[in-house]
């Protein structure tokens, strides 16, 4: 059996070696049905990925609570302190909770200067957010007792009022009347989540925006507070509980709707990355049909090959080939037709999957198990396509064969 199907191989490799042009046409359709649908799989995982890695650039298991209705506060009341203790006191599975001000401020270094909202908030808020320190310290506990003027700045800002290459640590920059020393940078971030850039910031400590920028004394200040959930702590129940204590605390009753909403970005990360797996998939498929077409084009030039070869296994049958022999000759030339244009769909996808993945910025993941079943596949389109003119070869009389001109 091994040296029948040895020597069905060969001839297989024979005739399309014999029609390199004609079989070059016909293993097309299965060379772009490859390459599309390991593309479209593998730069969908990389879209997803690249999700996820985008989201996880804003904090471990960040929720964020908001006044109003989506990210508008629409004249909503801001929060106090009063509800950040409360959340952090109340709350189950909560791990740590920052409070968030802001204000408009004209910043100032040397000849240099620009419009920007600084950002005050507590030290706890660099680990919710996954901050780095780039240079020198963040602002501790201490300073946000005393307001002290003190901030930390990202890489965006340092190049930008300092110039690449300079440790600004140390420098005084000027906000309104207020001189605030930059204490540290964070570490480069880039792009994540809904900011296009998140190492444009400055960061100071809360009291100091209410207290010397702002000129607020108490009262509810924050437009934000960044919580973040335990590990492992299911967000959703985080999320409903702390509604339900804000609804309490803010005096809503039960057939008023939120003034205030609580952003998952955990849950935000599975919406979309559901969302583009279901993309994908689709994508998939329409794909594929690429298969489909190459594998009709299979079976129409072995069609045409038994035609053209109708004398060849006539002589074949009547010297004392069997029919499964002829069968399986036909076949084998079907499968290693479709098996060269999988093999160069692979190689092709490759292509295309590292190139789409540096132009659309999304990690380059190239999935072994994906590549085996779409060549797998593209097997299996050579043995269904294959097997109708493979059968027919088999079934010819050898008398009527060999009178075939």
């Amino acid at each position: 059996m091994n040296a029948m199907f040895f020597n069905a191989l060969l001839i297989a490799i024979r005739e399309i070696r014999r029609n390199l042009t004609r079989s070059f046409l016909t293993v097309i359709g299965i060379v772009i049905g490859v390459a599309a649908v390991i593309t479209m799989v593998t730069l969908g995982r990389g879209a997803t990925e690249s999700v996820k890695q985008q989201i996880s650039k804003m904090g471990n298991n960040l929720l964020v609570l908001r006044p109003g209705q989506g990210w508008g506060s629409s004249g909503a009341p801001q929060f106090s302190m009063q509800d950040v203790d409360a959340i952090r006191d109340q709350i189950p599975g909560i791990a740590s909770v920052a409070p968030f001000v802001s204000s408009n401020s004209s910043i100032v270094y040397q000849d240099r200067n620009r419009t920007f909202d600084v950002q005050g908030t507590t030290p706890n808020y660099f680990a919710i957010a996954n901050w780095k320190v780039g240079t020198g310290r963040f602002f501790t506990e201490a300073e946000v007792t005393e307001s002290a003027p003190v901030c930390v700045i990202g890489e965006t800002i340092r190049k930008e009022l300092f110039g690449a290459g300079v440790d600004p640590v140390g420098s005084k920059i000027r906000v309104k009347s207020l001189t605030l020393e930059v204490v540290g940078v964070t570490g480069a971030k880039g792009q994540g989540g809904f900011s296009d850039d998140l190492d444009d910031n400055v960061i100071t400590p809360y009291t100091t925006v209410i207290h010397r920028l702002s000129g607020r004394q108490g009262g509810r200040n924050f437009n934000q507070v960044m919580i973040s959930g335990e590990q492992g702590y299911p967000t959703a129940n985080i999320v409903a509980d702390v509604a339900s204590l804000m609804r309490e605390r803010r005096k809503i009753t039960a057939n008023q709707e939120d003034n205030f909403n609580v952003f998952d970005s955990q849950q935000l990360a599975e919406v979309i990355s559901s969302s583009t797996k279901v993309m994908t998939s689709l994508l998939g498929w329409v794909a594929a049909v690429s298969l489909l077409v190459g594998g009709i084009g299979i079976m129409n030039i072995m069609l045409v090959s038994v035609t053209e070869r109708t004398r060849e296994i006539g002589i074949r049958l009547a010297i004392g080939a069997r029919a499964r022999e002829v069968l399986l000759q036909f076949l084998v030339e079907a499968v290693t037709l479709s098996c060269i244009g999988g093999v160069t769909g692979i190689a092709l996808a490759y292509g295309l999957c590292s190139l789409g993945a540096e132009k659309v910025g999304a990690p380059f993941l190239f999935d072994p198990k994906i590549n085996i079943i779409a060549f797998i596949f593209s097997a299996g389109i050579g043995i269904l396509f294959g097997f109708m003119p493979a059968r027919r070869a088999a079934g010819l009389n050898p008398i009527d064969a060999l009178r075939h001109e």
